[in-house]
């Protein structure tokens, strides 16, 4: 348990790691941006197909990864249709800066929770290396989306303060969500590779509906593909330490 909690601490923690450059820097390149969240999205891919699902499969079989997969995907699929996105082209000016805040934050705060019950549940799985390289797929992704919350709220005319205060309020959520998915699974007979195939079905759909697609609007998708390519390969060589 305490592993657990470490490593969906280190993960959720990453979201403000990435409002840090923010500090420095109020204008977030472009490329840059495009770069790292193509990067992200190739970690993520690279720890479902090599990572949660197989070991699902071995755990609870064809049919609960299926099911386990579809929902992650549904889930995903609804809260994407009923949650407001971040739109970081936003420009200065909102008169309502409170309401726009807490908007975004309710709105991290439940994007947040399957990538923390994917944290849990992979903890408990019988793979012991599973849980750390979940962690460190999921901290990636958390990087990037902690800079873009910093810049959204930056050009909202919030402070620094209030973007690295948020940053870690959606961190907490999900570190909340993680012990629930942790001892769900622990608890519940036959429920972790369900669980697994859950979070490797929630991490694809934010890849191909909201990473990929984010990172090939603006001109620099060759460098964002080579990116998401080494990505992939960066998880393929932690899973083998992790093996």
């Amino acid at each position: 348990m305490e592993t657990a909690l470490f490593g969906s601490f280190l993960s959720a923690m990453a979201t403000v790691l990435g409002v840090v450059p923010i500090l420095f820097v109020r204008r977030l390149s472009e490329l840059w941006k495009d770069v790292l969240v193509a990067f992200t999205a190739g970690i993520m891919v690279s720890a479902s197909t090599f990572g949660l699902m197989p070991q699902a499969i071995k755990e609870s079989g064809i049919i609960s990864l299926s099911l386990g997969l579809i929902t992650g995907v549904l889930l995903l699929d609804l809260i994407e249709n009923n949650i407001p996105h971040i739109d970081v082209e936003n420009k200065p000016g909102f008169t309502n800066m409170d309401s726009k805040a807490l908007l975004v934050l309710i709105a991290l705060f439940i994007h947040n929770i399957p990538e923390g019950l994917s944290t849990g549940f992979s903890y408990a799985s019988e793979q012991a290396s599973l849980g750390p390289m979940v962690a460190i797929a999921i901290g990636a992704q958390n990087m990037p989306e902690g800079l873009i919350l910093a810049v959204f709220l930056l050009n909202s005319q919030a402070t620094r303060r209030k973007a690295l205060i948020m940053a870690a309020l959606t961190g907490l959520m999900e570190m909340v969500s993680a012990v629930i998915g942790y001892f769900t699974a622990s608890y519940v007979q036959n429920v972790v590779g369900y669980g697994l195939a859950f979070a490797a079905g929630a991490m694809l759909f934010i890849v191909y509906k909201e990473l990929i697609p984010e990172s090939h609007g603006h001109g620099y998708e060759r460098p964002s593909t080579y990116s998401f390519i080494f990505g992939m390969l960066v998880m393929v060589y932690i899973t083998q330490v992790y093996a």
